[in-house]
């Protein structure tokens, strides 16, 4: 029996109309799984299955924030100690005192990406984004704008040189691994890539009639390591992810990060502030979006739906994907649609299929 049959109808009808390809959806309530469904197709001619391998997009970001909180925790890693500090070469163009808080909270003021990705080697990237000057005018933590991968990249610097490890290596050793998430990367080695070739989902650009390649599902793409947007795994893996978090850092007795971290990095720290990137007022956590439904529910970007608590929180990626804990109802939430429509229409479809599953869940 479909447990959200609204939900299955509205990708279906996405299907039919060319705003995508296909769908997974994850769905946990109190730990048990809702819904683990597939629909349509991972890439033209191959069915989508729930062992389908999606990229997450942006919604790889709060892996990357768990990763630093966990060197948090154990005193490597500091939140109001400048970049600098860490990383010298960083204080370059008046960014002296941007700290892991602004980068987490996206109000560092250094958005634009000075390099060409995917292909570039880590240390060239790190190099080009510590040349980077702030941007005008900008006071580090007075401004917010939202920065795709030039902070998260940063963010990545900083756990790479408090553990000792790449950083693709270590949250495949110290997140993905311990939470049986098997299938996950942030950058996918090649050999993987080429065993599983065919399991990766294509992410067209859907806003045209016909549709145009992204190039996502390509090796190039799938094998560079870019903290802030190139997960890749099935989207029950995902959800499994927040599931951890809802369990207050555990899962299944495995140990992540300690209930208090969760509850830190998951509050507001940036609270009312207009983003410059996205043009609208939405809050911020550590690494984290705060359900921020109350600044224009039908207009707010990467927001979770028009019946989640005021407790969500989590991340959406680009033109595709949302994925959120819903602590007041117990919900660990992944959806990745396999095509990118527009940002209009995509957050019109996101908002109705979020929307929908409450209702089908007896929460709307």
């Amino acid at each position: 029996m479909d447990a959200l049959p609204t939900v299955t109808s509205l990708i279906e009808q996405g299907i039919g109309s060319g705003q995508h390809l296909g769908a997974q959806v994850y769905v946990s309530r109190n730990g048990l799984v809702v819904a683990d469904t597939a629909q349509g197709e991972v890439k033209p001619g191959f069915k989508m299955s729930c062992d389908s391998v999606q990229t997450w997009m942006s919604a790889t970001k709060p892996v990357t924030a768990v990763a630093f909180a966990q060197q948090w925790e154990q005193g490597r890693l500091d939140l109001d100690t400048p970049v600098a500090e860490v990383i010298p070469t960083f204080a370059q163009g008046g960014k002296e005192a941007v700290t892991p808080r602004h980068l987490l909270t996206h109000t560092g003021g250094f958005r634009p990406n000075r390099f060409k990705s995917p292909g570039v080697a880590w240390d060239d990237i790190i190099a080009a984004i510590c040349a980077t000057p702030l941007e005008p005018n900008w006071v580090p933590g007075k401004r917010a704008g939202y920065h795709t991968h030039t902070s998260w990249f940063i963010l990545g610097e900083l756990v790479r040189l408090a553990s000792g490890k790449p950083f693709d290596r270590y949250v495949r050793e110290h997140i993905f691994q311990p939470l049986g998430m098997l299938d996950a990367w942030i950058g996918m080695p090649t050999e993987v890539y080429r065993a599983n070739a065919r399991r990766i989902g294509s992410m067209p650009s859907t806003a045209g009639n016909p549709p145009v390649p992204s190039g996502y599902d390509q090796e190039r793409w799938c094998v560079d390591c870019r903290p802030g947007g190139n997960g890749y795994g099935p989207t029950r893996e995902l959800g499994r992810f927040y599931e951890m978090l809802l369990d207050g850092g555990a899962l299944n007795g495995t140990r992540i990060i300690e209930q208090q971290t969760v509850e830190l990095f998951t509050d507001r720290h940036r609270v009312d502030m207009h983003d410059r990137s996205f043009k609208h007022v939405i809050d911020w956590g550590l690494g984290f979006i705060p359900n921020s439904a109350h600044h224009g529910a039908d207009t707010v970007p990467y927001g979770y739906g028009p019946h989640a608590s005021d407790q969500a929180y989590g991340h959406s990626g680009y033109q595709s994907s949302a994925a959120f804990a819903d602590p007041a109802h117990g919900l660990a939430v992944a959806v990745v649609f396999n095509g990118m429509p527009g940002e209009a229409a995509h957050r019109k479809r996101m908002h109705g299929v979020l929307g929908a599953l409450y209702v089908d869940l007896g929460l709307g």
